[in-house]
């Protein structure tokens, strides 16, 4: 028996892997952009802290920037630090 394809079409997904589904600052999903931006991916990426709570790099740093005198996380109030994942 011989086969013969003809045409194909590729469908394809991505999803961050993430210690959760939603941004626990805009609660929007990590697969969805934050709201200060029009398409998700690498203009908006995930950022961890040392802490492992992740949130979309806008919201994080729009929430440090309200934090002026100490940067605590949102969801565990520890001091704030990047995760150099």
């Amino acid at each position: 028996m011989r086969v013969t394809i003809k045409s194909w079409t590729g469908v394809a997904t991505w999803r961050w892997i993430a210690n959760d589904d939603n941004c626990g600052i805009c609660r929007m999903a990590f697969e969805n952009c934050c709201p200060e931006c029009t398409l998700p991916g690498d203009d908006c990426p995930l950022v961890w802290g040392a802490c492992s709570h992740c949130f979309h790099m806008h919201c994080i740093v729009k929430w440090l920037n309200s934090q002026p005198i100490t940067q605590q996380c949102p969801m565990c109030r520890q001091n704030w630090r990047f995760n150099d994942k």
